[in-house]
């Protein structure tokens, strides 16, 4: 029962691990560039070496194999063909043989499905066999068919060589689990140990070659695609196209060549990289192509094409602006631009007007008014590039009227004291006499305005005082100054003192007489002289 058991475990274990060694075939692998790509078979042909090893029997005719021990066989043969219905689903035969070992013989002779899962030269696959099974015993058994089944997997490679045009593998591995009963009969005379029932678990590790039948072999050519860089530039900037091949690997004793053309520009370079100079592109669309070749068939030459843009210059542009913008004739005005290129173009500037006269090349100008009426200016500020791009734009400048003059105004003069001569009290004594010498001087440079002569007196005195004064005053002005009569006005005032007070009234200004009082010349009875006589 123990060797029943642990027969069981070892089987289970086996099955697991070759179960569990199946994802490993089948990582994918791409098909090597410059080699043709292989198409899946119809049919294979395998035959190499096998190696089978038992490890675990169980007899259940009595004791007479307990104990006994399967040795392994070196050497052996393998062989089978596969014949598959699509891709993945076929149907498998195959016959294995070690015939000279310790145990006599091992033979198999099994058929059942197959599954396999190619990518690119890597074919990993899976099988299930059943059929017959040829032992000998460790004993004195001889080789006797029996019944089993076999569950394996393994993985091809497809040799790249192109003269063999994916018709050979090499299948590196190939590992089975092999389950098998075989009844020896009874045992007979006279050793007693030429039968039993064997229940047999080994494995098989098989490696050898394929020969594939029935698939296309597809040539795939080369591709060939490129790319520029930037893809839009203005007039003079580079571009660097770059190619790039699939399905052409350089050989030893020859290199990919390479060649490129432009319909536009210069293009410079034999590998894989050229670069355009776009100096003097005209604004456009334009091609770039590229060739590749490494030999003679066509599926080794490869072309491309690529397209790039030229952007002609923005024009520049320019904002216009005056400080002030409103000035008196005569005036000036600054007048600034500011001008920008959106490819920081180098620029140039000029200035032109309605009216006046400007001047200035840089961002700046002055714009003079002389000589210019009132009433509004346009002024242009112009900017150009050194491609010759140009753009405008205006200000305005308001020349406004000048304001017209204050209106005249009446103003005092100096007052005179009569204070200091108490005997002759209405007198116009020598200092009065500067004072009204300054006046003198004064009406002459305003000779169209008028002065009026305000006398005051003393609460003490008679109200004819303020009269004597104010026509005093007009005396000295009219016969020593020479001041026309009709340009003086005479006028009484308060009593708040022994004084004349003098307004100059220019023409078209006013004056408030307030508390004063006009009076009659003629009517002034008048004593004493009237100003003090110049020394003799």
């Amino acid at each position: 029962m123990m060797h029943r058991r642990t027969s069981q475990i070892f089987r289970a274990l086996l099955l697991a691990s070759v179960t569990a060694m199946l994802p490993l075939f089948s990582a994918a692998q791409a098909t090597p560039a410059g080699t043709t790509a292989p198409s899946p078979s119809h049919v294979d042909l395998f035959g190499g070496y096998s190696y089978y090893r038992p490890f675990n029997a169980f007899s259940n005719f009595g004791d007479t194999l307990e104990g006994a021990t399967y040795q392994p066989i070196t050497w052996g043969g393998i062989g089978s063909v596969a014949a598959y219905f699509g891709t993945h689903l076929g149907v498998e035969f195959e016959g294995a043989a070690s015939p000279h070992g310790p145990n006599d013989c091992s033979y198999i002779a099994q058929g059942g499905p197959i599954v396999r899962a190619p990518s690119g030269r890597y074919i990993p696959f899976v099988h299930l066999l059943g059929g017959g099974v040829r032992d000998g015993g460790p004993l004195l058994q001889p080789c006797t068919w029996g019944y089993g089944a076999t569950i394996g997997a393994g993985f091809d490679y497809i040799l790249p060589a192109e003269f063999l045009q994916n018709r050979l593998s090499i299948r590196p591995i190939q590992a089975d689990l092999e389950i098998s009963d075989i009844n020896f009969g009874a045992n007979t005379a006279p050793t007693f140990l030429n039968g039993g029932v064997v229940k047999l678990t080994s494995y098989r590790l098989s490696s050898g070659f394929v020969l594939r039948f029935g698939g296309a072999t597809e040539i795939i050519p080369a591709a060939y695609g490129c790319v520029v860089e930037p893809v839009t530039v203005f007039p003079g900037d580079p571009i660097t196209v770059t190619g790039s091949v699939i399905n052409l690997a350089p050989g030893k004793r020859m290199k990919p060549a390479y060649t490129w053309a432009a319909n536009g520009g210069q293009i410079e370079g034999d590998t894989d990289t050229a670069t355009i100079s776009t100096v003097g592109l005209d604004a456009g669309d334009y091609t770039v192509t590229g060739h590749v070749s490494e030999g003679f068939r066509a599926d080794e030459h490869a072309d491309c094409a690529a397209s790039f843009r030229i952007q002609a210059f923005d024009p520049p542009t320019i904002s216009c602006s005056a400080n002030p913008s409103s000035v008196l004739p005569g005036g000036t005005s600054t007048i600034t631009s500011e001008g920008r290129s959106p490819q920081n173009r180098p620029l140039s500037y000029s200035y032109t007007t309605t009216a006046g006269q400007i001047g200035g090349n840089a961002t700046t100008g002055t714009l003079s008014t002389a000589d210019v009426s009132p009433g509004t200016i346009t002024v242009t500020c112009n900017v150009v590039d050194d491609l010759g791009k140009t753009a405008t734009s205006t200000s305005t400048v308001t020349v406004v009227a000048p304001p017209p003059p204050p209106a005249p105004a009446s103003h005092s003069l100096c007052s005179i004291s009569f204070d200091r001569d108490r005997k002759r009290p209405v007198r116009v004594d020598n200092e009065a006499k500067g004072c009204l010498d300054d006046i003198a001087l004064e009406m002459n440079r305003e000779s169209d305005a008028t002065l009026v002569v305000v006398g005051n007196h003393d609460p003490q005195e008679s109200p004819e005082a303020s009269a004597q004064r104010s026509l005093n005053v007009k005396l000295y002005l009219t016969t020593e100054k020479g001041i026309d009569a009709n340009r003086i006005e005479l006028r009484t005032g308060e009593s708040t003192g022994r004084t004349a007070d003098n307004i100059l009234v220019p023409r078209g200004a006013t004056w408030n007489p307030g508390g004063t009082t006009s009076f009659d010349p003629t009517k002034v009875t008048t004593t004493g002289e009237p100003y003090a006589k110049p020394p003799r």
